[in-house]
């Protein structure tokens, strides 16, 4: 019983305890957020149009992660170590936002045609303009709070978006009852904006004016667009599935296999939760050796694992509930749901696992694994979709989060046991 005490004491004591803690409660009620936000929206937009407003999602979350060029990653990098460097590191962070996510909308706007259906292209820039500016300024707001370890504030700037995304959502059911991806898209945009707006204004009043140095863009561009690629491989592998059965025209199986594939991206909140938390951590472990990150992942990971297979098991055993919740419009959401409960299960391994080689500074191995999961994962699909439609996409999606759990523990593993190695090797021959 003593011991037991002692334990919850150091858990209370623990900054990253309390920081995942917030965290997780920023996330929980993102969770709510997102899951009555989806309630609306799936009554608001119905099967087809939700499936219309997938496509362009998926097609532009993709690109949307070049917006700020990795620079919110860099910005943590150098300033969670030196808190001088605040105001040209955040500088950096509103040149890129700016510059690029305007360019990135607009190309996206020329292409969409050529990959979408005539539908889901037609609502493209405002896509873009939502996603590759208002929520990236949001998000890299919160990533100077996570830099400093403020975790409650930065829980509360991911949950600003969706809570006004909520919001639209619901006068919108109540006032027009139904909507089509364009009206959507369009109001979406507009609570994005005034998010973003308030996400930069509480950093300025809190941290003070950024410093606008053009120089630091150069300097850290390979670094950070490595962060950059690394995390839209991933959005590849999520979103890929989405682009291409909209490629096909298929609107319905896309309204029912991602409705599904959000509840799993909700289930898997509290795993992203330990992971964000823990980041500035893995930054410092890792500037010991990879084999000092890799056992900050592994203890984590065992965590992690607890809680993916809680979200696997509720996943499959609450399927059923889902059309009476989103219209029955959205039953076979059940199926689905159902093949792809396993995914928090394997996100668990490669996401922990994925942050050591990033702390440790060996994100080209990270960035390699998730290319080859990213080409894996096109290779499938391309195959599958066609002939099973939205079960293809699931078999895809299960297939790929596994092999990239496979590669993410492997290579971590055996870095840190070659990095111990090294050190005993060098202990000796002192």
């Amino acid at each position: 019983m003593n011991r037991l005490k002692l334990e919850f004491q150091k858990l209370k004591s623990s900054s990253l305890a309390r920081n995942a803690g917030w965290m997780l409660l920023g996330q929980g009620l993102g969770l709510f957020s997102q899951a009555l936000y989806f309630v609306f929206l799936a009554r608001l937009l119905g099967t087809a149009e939700y499936g219309v407003y997938a496509g362009t999602f998926a097609f532009v979350s993709m690109a949307a992660q070049y917006t700020s060029l990795g620079s919110d990653t860099v910005f943590i990098r150098y300033v969670s170590s030196n808190r001088q460097n605040f105001a040209a590191y955040w500088g950096n962070i509103l040149l890129l936002v700016c510059g690029l996510g305007a360019l990135i909308a607009l190309i996206l706007h020329l292409v969409g045609h050529w990959i979408l259906n005539p539908d889901s292209a037609s609502i493209v820039f405002p896509a873009a303009i939502s996603l590759c500016f208002c929520t990236q300024m949001a998000f890299a707001a919160g990533r100077v709070f996570q830099a400093f370890e403020q975790l409650r504030v930065t829980a509360m700037m991911n949950l600003l978006t969706n809570v006004l995304r909520l919001i639209a959502a619901a006068v919108m059911v109540v006032t027009m009852h139904h909507a089509t991806a364009r009206q959507w898209v369009i109001a979406s945009m507009g609570v994005s904006l005034v998010g973003a707006i308030v996400a930069v204004a509480t950093v300025t009043v809190k941290f003070g004016l950024p410093k606008f140095r053009p120089g630091l863009i150069p300097k850290h561009a390979a670094e950070g667009l490595q962060y950059s690629f690394s995390q839209s491989t991933s959005s590849a592998y999520n979103d890929l599935d989405k682009t291409m059965l909209s490629h096909y025209g298929m609107n319905v199986a896309n309204g029912i296999y991602s409705m599904a594939y959000r509840v799993v991206e909700i289930a898997t909140m509290p795993i992203f939760s330990l992971r964000d938390a823990a980041i500035p951590r893995f930054f410092v472990q890792g500037a010991k050796g990879v084999d000092h990150a890799y056992a900050l992942g592994r203890s984590l990971m065992n965590k992690a694992v607890l809680l993916g297979l809680a979200a696997a098991a509720g996943m499959f055993l609450l399927a059923p509930v889902l059309p009476y919740v989103v219209g029955h419009g959205f039953a076979q959401s059940v199926s689905a749901l159902r093949w792809l409960c396993l995914i928090p299960f394997f996100r668990s391994f490669h996401q922990m696992t994925g942050a050591a080689l990033t702390g440790a500074g060996l994100q080209r191995y990270r960035m390699t694994t998730q290319c080859i999961a990213a080409g894996f994962n096109f290779a499938l699909n391309l195959y599958l979709i066609p002939h099973h439609g939205w079960l293809g996409a699931a078999w895809a999606s299960l297939m790929t989060d596994g092999a990239l759990a496979v590669m993410n523990w492997t290579i971590a593993a055996r870095l840190a046991r070659a990095a111990v190695r090294q050190r005993s090797v060098a202990i000796s021959a002192a």
